[in-house]
């Protein structure tokens, strides 16, 4: 007695051709609804100067005015 394999070599590769396009199918829609953000730097923008930093960082109140004004002439010293 013969024992098939019953679909065959086609109809496996055809059931997995079917389900992997699924899949993709189904990764391709999610990057549509979720699409990620642009993580590269951009390249045109110089980085921003230590006292432009140091500047932003007083306006957000991370330091006091004794520490910007310190940090600020040891900023100058070193020039």
């Amino acid at each position: 007695m013969m024992m098939g394999f019953g679909m065959g070599i086609w109809g496996i590769l055809l059931m997995v051709l079917f389900w992997g396009g699924l899949v993709a199918l189904v990764v391709w829609l999610v990057g549509l609804m979720f699409p990620a953000a642009d993580k590269r730097p951009n390249s045109t923008a110089p980085p921003p100067s230590a006292e432009e930093i140091l500047k932003i960082r007083f306006a957000r109140g991370e330091i006091t005015a004794d520490e910007y004004k310190r940090m600020q002439e040891t900023l100058q010293a070193n020039q």
